[in-house]
Protein backbone atom coordinates (compact mmCIF):
# COMPACT_ATOMS: atom_id res chain seq x y z
CA UNK A 1 0.00 0.00 0.00
CA UNK A 2 1.47 3.56 -1.10
CA UNK A 3 1.34 5.95 2.11
CA UNK A 4 -0.25 9.48 1.48
CA UNK A 5 3.85 11.00 2.47
CA UNK A 6 5.14 8.86 -1.16
CA UNK A 7 1.53 10.13 -2.86
CA UNK A 8 2.55 13.94 -1.76
CA UNK A 9 6.43 13.25 -2.86
CA UNK A 10 5.13 12.01 -6.30
CA UNK A 11 2.86 14.76 -6.87
CA UNK A 12 5.31 17.30 -6.01
CA UNK A 13 7.93 15.58 -8.71
CA UNK A 14 5.10 15.83 -11.25
CA UNK A 15 5.14 20.16 -10.46
CA UNK A 16 7.12 22.19 -13.37
CA UNK A 17 10.54 22.64 -11.77
CA UNK A 18 10.71 19.36 -9.43
CA UNK A 19 13.75 18.19 -11.52
CA UNK A 20 15.81 21.11 -10.21
CA UNK A 21 14.28 20.35 -6.84
CA UNK A 22 14.72 16.71 -6.69
CA UNK A 23 18.29 17.03 -8.21
CA UNK A 24 20.19 20.57 -6.63
CA UNK A 25 18.07 23.04 -4.75
CA UNK A 26 18.45 26.75 -6.24
CA UNK A 27 20.16 27.99 -3.58
CA UNK A 28 22.86 25.08 -3.81
CA UNK A 29 23.93 25.67 -7.62
CA UNK A 30 26.99 26.24 -7.87
CA UNK A 31 27.23 30.52 -9.46
CA UNK A 32 27.80 30.47 -13.26
CA UNK A 33 30.93 30.89 -14.79
CA UNK A 34 32.36 32.85 -17.39
CA UNK A 35 31.66 31.28 -20.81
CA UNK A 36 31.83 34.34 -24.12
CA UNK A 37 31.11 37.91 -24.71
CA UNK A 38 28.68 38.11 -27.50
CA UNK A 39 29.50 40.82 -29.86
CA UNK A 40 27.77 42.08 -33.18
CA UNK A 41 30.60 42.96 -36.01
CA UNK A 42 30.02 44.12 -40.01
CA UNK A 43 33.05 42.31 -40.58
CA UNK A 44 33.71 39.88 -37.72
CA UNK A 45 36.53 37.78 -39.56
CA UNK A 46 38.50 41.01 -40.21
CA UNK A 47 37.97 41.92 -36.07
CA UNK A 48 39.12 38.90 -35.25
CA UNK A 49 41.98 39.50 -37.20
CA UNK A 50 42.18 42.98 -35.16
CA UNK A 51 42.19 41.56 -32.01
CA UNK A 52 44.66 38.38 -32.69
CA UNK A 53 47.36 41.30 -33.66
CA UNK A 54 46.89 42.93 -30.33
CA UNK A 55 46.85 40.04 -28.36
CA UNK A 56 48.96 37.77 -28.80
CA UNK A 57 47.70 35.20 -26.33
CA UNK A 58 44.56 35.07 -28.47
CA UNK A 59 44.03 32.73 -31.32
CA UNK A 60 41.03 32.60 -34.04
CA UNK A 61 38.55 29.62 -33.75
CA UNK A 62 34.86 28.79 -33.60
CA UNK A 63 31.80 27.97 -31.23
CA UNK A 64 28.43 26.43 -32.19
CA UNK A 65 29.35 26.93 -35.74
CA UNK A 66 29.71 31.32 -34.85
CA UNK A 67 33.29 32.90 -35.57
CA UNK A 68 35.29 33.38 -32.30
CA UNK A 69 38.48 34.64 -30.53
CA UNK A 70 40.03 32.59 -27.75
CA UNK A 71 41.53 34.01 -24.60
CA UNK A 72 44.13 31.23 -22.70
CA UNK A 73 41.88 31.32 -19.69
CA UNK A 74 39.12 29.30 -21.68
CA UNK A 75 37.01 33.20 -22.26
CA UNK A 76 35.92 33.55 -25.56
CA UNK A 77 34.37 36.18 -28.04
CA UNK A 78 31.90 34.98 -30.34
CA UNK A 79 30.47 37.10 -33.43
CA UNK A 80 27.67 37.33 -35.21
CA UNK A 81 27.99 39.28 -38.35
CA UNK A 82 25.77 42.32 -39.04
CA UNK A 83 24.77 43.95 -42.07
CA UNK A 84 24.66 47.09 -40.51
CA UNK A 85 27.17 49.09 -38.25
CA UNK A 86 25.60 47.87 -34.41
CA UNK A 87 24.78 50.83 -31.61
CA UNK A 88 26.67 52.32 -29.24
CA UNK A 89 24.20 54.75 -28.26
CA UNK A 90 22.43 55.34 -26.10
CA UNK A 91 24.75 53.93 -23.09
CA UNK A 92 23.75 50.73 -22.11
CA UNK A 93 25.21 48.64 -18.76
CA UNK A 94 28.62 47.87 -20.58
CA UNK A 95 31.20 50.20 -20.76
CA UNK A 96 34.50 48.82 -22.07
CA UNK A 97 36.39 44.97 -21.56
CA UNK A 98 39.94 44.32 -21.65
CA UNK A 99 42.62 42.60 -20.98
CA UNK A 100 45.83 41.75 -18.63
CA UNK A 101 49.18 42.34 -20.32
CA UNK A 102 52.50 41.60 -19.24
CA UNK A 103 54.13 45.10 -20.16
CA UNK A 104 51.41 48.40 -20.67
CA UNK A 105 54.36 50.31 -21.97
CA UNK A 106 55.64 48.08 -24.36
CA UNK A 107 51.98 47.40 -25.43
CA UNK A 108 51.41 50.82 -25.36
CA UNK A 109 55.27 51.46 -27.17
CA UNK A 110 54.25 48.75 -30.08
CA UNK A 111 50.54 50.50 -30.86
CA UNK A 112 52.48 53.35 -31.77
CA UNK A 113 54.57 52.14 -33.88
CA UNK A 114 51.98 50.24 -35.18
CA UNK A 115 49.67 52.99 -35.52
CA UNK A 116 46.97 51.41 -33.84
CA UNK A 117 44.26 53.62 -32.82
CA UNK A 118 44.68 54.52 -29.17
CA UNK A 119 41.84 56.45 -26.68
CA UNK A 120 43.24 59.37 -25.26
CA UNK A 121 43.17 59.42 -21.36
CA UNK A 122 41.97 63.05 -20.44
CA UNK A 123 43.71 64.41 -17.51
CA UNK A 124 41.20 66.90 -16.05
CA UNK A 125 43.83 69.79 -17.21
CA UNK A 126 42.50 71.45 -19.64
CA UNK A 127 43.12 69.53 -22.99
CA UNK A 128 46.06 67.06 -21.76
CA UNK A 129 45.68 63.86 -21.73
CA UNK A 130 48.25 60.56 -21.65
CA UNK A 131 48.56 57.33 -22.99
CA UNK A 132 48.74 55.10 -19.58
CA UNK A 133 47.24 56.32 -16.77
CA UNK A 134 50.01 56.50 -14.70
CA UNK A 135 51.68 59.36 -16.51
CA UNK A 136 49.00 61.69 -14.73
CA UNK A 137 48.27 62.60 -10.95
CA UNK A 138 48.17 59.29 -9.02
CA UNK A 139 44.61 58.91 -7.57
CA UNK A 140 43.29 60.45 -4.50
CA UNK A 141 43.52 58.12 -1.22
CA UNK A 142 40.52 55.38 -2.26
CA UNK A 143 40.38 55.90 -5.87
CA UNK A 144 41.74 56.02 -9.47
CA UNK A 145 40.17 59.00 -10.15
CA UNK A 146 41.17 63.18 -8.96
CA UNK A 147 38.05 65.52 -8.51
CA UNK A 148 38.98 68.99 -9.83
CA UNK A 149 39.25 70.15 -6.35
CA UNK A 150 42.36 66.87 -5.90
CA UNK A 151 43.15 67.63 -8.80
CA UNK A 152 44.14 71.42 -7.64
CA UNK A 153 45.78 69.67 -4.44
CA UNK A 154 47.61 67.72 -6.16
CA UNK A 155 49.32 70.74 -8.11
CA UNK A 156 49.40 72.90 -4.88
CA UNK A 157 51.54 69.59 -3.84
CA UNK A 158 53.15 69.42 -6.59
CA UNK A 159 52.33 65.09 -6.56
CA UNK A 160 54.46 63.65 -9.59
CA UNK A 161 53.30 60.84 -11.84
CA UNK A 162 53.98 57.43 -10.55
CA UNK A 163 55.07 56.20 -13.81
CA UNK A 164 55.00 52.16 -14.35
CA UNK A 165 52.06 50.01 -14.87
CA UNK A 166 48.57 51.74 -15.16
CA UNK A 167 45.63 50.86 -17.51
CA UNK A 168 45.69 52.33 -21.08
CA UNK A 169 42.79 51.85 -24.38
CA UNK A 170 42.38 50.82 -27.80
CA UNK A 171 39.44 51.96 -30.21
CA UNK A 172 38.37 48.88 -31.29
CA UNK A 173 36.34 47.33 -33.97
CA UNK A 174 32.45 48.19 -34.07
CA UNK A 175 33.19 51.17 -31.96
CA UNK A 176 34.25 49.81 -28.63
CA UNK A 177 36.77 50.87 -26.27
CA UNK A 178 39.29 48.21 -25.23
CA UNK A 179 41.59 48.18 -21.91
CA UNK A 180 44.97 46.75 -21.88
CA UNK A 181 46.27 46.97 -18.02
CA UNK A 182 49.39 45.73 -16.39
CA UNK A 183 51.98 44.53 -15.38
CA UNK A 184 50.24 41.06 -14.78
CA UNK A 185 51.82 37.74 -14.54
CA UNK A 186 50.13 36.60 -18.14
CA UNK A 187 48.18 38.06 -20.50
CA UNK A 188 44.40 37.09 -20.73
CA UNK A 189 40.93 38.41 -21.24
CA UNK A 190 40.21 39.61 -17.63
CA UNK A 191 37.14 42.14 -17.26
CA UNK A 192 33.75 43.48 -18.67
CA UNK A 193 33.21 47.18 -17.24
CA UNK A 194 30.12 47.82 -16.40
CA UNK A 195 27.41 51.15 -15.55
CA UNK A 196 24.92 50.24 -13.59
CA UNK A 197 22.37 52.04 -12.76
CA UNK A 198 22.90 50.99 -8.56
CA UNK A 199 26.05 49.15 -8.16
CA UNK A 200 25.41 47.87 -4.74
CA UNK A 201 22.06 46.67 -6.00
CA UNK A 202 23.69 45.32 -8.44
CA UNK A 203 26.16 43.31 -6.28
CA UNK A 204 23.18 41.98 -3.80
CA UNK A 205 21.35 40.90 -7.13
CA UNK A 206 24.31 38.61 -8.49
CA UNK A 207 24.31 37.22 -5.20
CA UNK A 208 21.04 36.83 -4.28
CA UNK A 209 19.97 35.34 -8.19
CA UNK A 210 22.96 33.97 -9.54
CA UNK A 211 24.18 32.31 -6.62
CA UNK A 212 27.69 34.49 -6.07
CA UNK A 213 29.66 35.17 -3.15
CA UNK A 214 29.71 38.74 -2.10
CA UNK A 215 33.19 40.57 -2.68
CA UNK A 216 35.82 40.28 -0.45
CA UNK A 217 39.11 41.94 -0.12
CA UNK A 218 39.35 45.61 -1.47
CA UNK A 219 35.93 44.91 -3.04
CA UNK A 220 34.43 43.80 0.35
CA UNK A 221 31.52 46.41 1.56
CA UNK A 222 32.09 48.56 4.21
CA UNK A 223 29.12 47.66 5.30
CA UNK A 224 26.90 44.01 4.61
CA UNK A 225 25.01 45.22 1.39
CA UNK A 226 20.90 44.44 1.70
CA UNK A 227 17.97 45.67 -0.06
CA UNK A 228 17.54 48.50 2.70
CA UNK A 229 20.70 50.30 2.33
CA UNK A 230 21.91 49.04 -1.58
CA UNK A 231 20.31 51.83 -3.15
CA UNK A 232 22.33 55.88 -3.47
CA UNK A 233 21.60 59.11 -4.74
CA UNK A 234 24.10 59.56 -7.63
CA UNK A 235 25.58 62.72 -7.35
CA UNK A 236 27.71 62.97 -10.81
CA UNK A 237 30.72 64.33 -9.12
CA UNK A 238 33.76 63.88 -12.03
CA UNK A 239 37.11 62.27 -12.01
CA UNK A 240 39.81 62.08 -14.12
CA UNK A 241 41.68 60.48 -15.62
CA UNK A 242 38.82 59.87 -17.95
CA UNK A 243 37.94 58.38 -21.73
CA UNK A 244 35.73 61.30 -21.99
CA UNK A 245 37.04 64.96 -21.44
CA UNK A 246 34.55 65.39 -18.68
CA UNK A 247 35.48 63.06 -16.77
CA UNK A 248 33.82 60.34 -14.78
CA UNK A 249 31.76 59.23 -11.91
CA UNK A 250 33.33 56.77 -9.73
CA UNK A 251 31.45 56.01 -7.04
CA UNK A 252 30.00 53.80 -5.72
CA UNK A 253 31.32 50.31 -7.41
CA UNK A 254 29.68 46.94 -7.79
CA UNK A 255 29.22 43.64 -9.35
CA UNK A 256 30.24 40.23 -9.73
CA UNK A 257 33.02 37.92 -10.47
CA UNK A 258 32.72 34.85 -12.86
CA UNK A 259 35.79 32.30 -13.12
CA UNK A 260 38.43 34.97 -13.26
CA UNK A 261 36.57 37.62 -15.00
CA UNK A 262 35.00 40.73 -13.47
CA UNK A 263 32.13 42.63 -14.02
CA UNK A 264 32.07 44.88 -12.02
CA UNK A 265 31.29 48.97 -12.44
CA UNK A 266 30.56 52.61 -11.42
CA UNK A 267 27.40 54.22 -11.50
CA UNK A 268 25.89 55.55 -14.45
CA UNK A 269 27.69 58.44 -15.94
CA UNK A 270 24.59 60.58 -17.24
CA UNK A 271 21.16 60.98 -15.50
CA UNK A 272 19.15 59.52 -18.46
CA UNK A 273 18.33 55.43 -18.14
CA UNK A 274 20.59 53.06 -19.57
CA UNK A 275 19.27 50.71 -22.09
CA UNK A 276 19.18 47.03 -22.86
CA UNK A 277 22.62 45.91 -24.00
CA UNK A 278 20.54 43.65 -27.45
CA UNK A 279 21.14 45.43 -31.01
CA UNK A 280 24.55 47.01 -29.27
CA UNK A 281 28.06 46.03 -30.45
CA UNK A 282 28.40 43.95 -26.76
CA UNK A 283 25.07 42.23 -27.47
CA UNK A 284 25.41 40.69 -24.24
CA UNK A 285 27.28 37.88 -21.73
CA UNK A 286 27.61 34.80 -21.75
CA UNK A 287 27.61 32.75 -18.64
CA UNK A 288 28.03 29.00 -18.78
CA UNK A 289 26.45 25.95 -16.32
CA UNK A 290 25.88 22.82 -16.23
CA UNK A 291 22.09 22.03 -15.37
CA UNK A 292 20.30 24.46 -17.44
CA UNK A 293 17.23 23.15 -16.15
CA UNK A 294 17.67 23.56 -12.90
CA UNK A 295 18.83 27.45 -13.35
CA UNK A 296 15.89 28.00 -15.30
CA UNK A 297 12.94 26.75 -12.74
CA UNK A 298 15.41 28.63 -10.33
CA UNK A 299 15.01 32.35 -11.56
CA UNK A 300 11.71 31.68 -13.13
CA UNK A 301 10.47 30.56 -9.75
CA UNK A 302 12.24 34.14 -8.59
CA UNK A 303 10.78 36.36 -10.89
CA UNK A 304 13.77 37.30 -12.88
CA UNK A 305 12.94 38.88 -15.89
CA UNK A 306 13.16 36.39 -19.43
CA UNK A 307 14.09 37.59 -22.63
CA UNK A 308 14.63 33.76 -24.38
CA UNK A 309 12.94 30.66 -22.91
CA UNK A 310 15.09 27.79 -23.58
CA UNK A 311 16.62 27.36 -26.95
CA UNK A 312 18.80 25.29 -29.08
CA UNK A 313 22.51 27.07 -30.07
CA UNK A 314 24.37 24.21 -32.29
CA UNK A 315 24.41 21.43 -30.14
CA UNK A 316 23.98 22.97 -26.98
CA UNK A 317 20.87 24.62 -25.35
CA UNK A 318 20.72 28.41 -23.64
CA UNK A 319 18.02 30.99 -22.22
CA UNK A 320 18.39 34.64 -21.76
CA UNK A 321 17.53 36.95 -18.62
CA UNK A 322 17.80 40.57 -18.39
CA UNK A 323 20.35 41.51 -15.18
CA UNK A 324 21.19 44.61 -13.69
CA UNK A 325 20.40 47.90 -15.47
CA UNK A 326 19.14 45.51 -18.83
CA UNK A 327 22.25 43.96 -19.03
CA UNK A 328 21.23 40.72 -21.23
CA UNK A 329 22.45 37.48 -19.25
CA UNK A 330 22.68 34.28 -21.67
CA UNK A 331 23.00 31.15 -19.85
CA UNK A 332 24.67 28.40 -21.78
CA UNK A 333 24.36 24.51 -20.98
CA UNK A 334 28.08 22.86 -20.84
CA UNK A 335 28.05 19.17 -19.98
Amino acid sequence: MIRKATLVVFALLALPGARALHAQSGSELPPPGFHHMHLLSTDPDAAIQWYTEQFESTSRTTWEGMPALASPNNVLIVFTKVDQPPKTEPQTAVWHFGWHVTDVRAKNADYLKRHVSLAPLWTGDGDDYVWVSSDTWPGAPGSLGRTKEQIQEAKAQNLKPRGGAGFAYLNGPDGVWIEYQGDMPKERFNHVHMFYEQPRCATLWYHEHLNVPMPTGRRAPKEPITKENCAFQNDFVRSWPSLTKDGMVRTPSGGAVFDDVAMFGYGQQYPKPLVSTRGHTVDHVALSVRDLDAWHDKLMGEGVTFLKHPYKIGDTRAFMIEGPSKVALQFVEVK
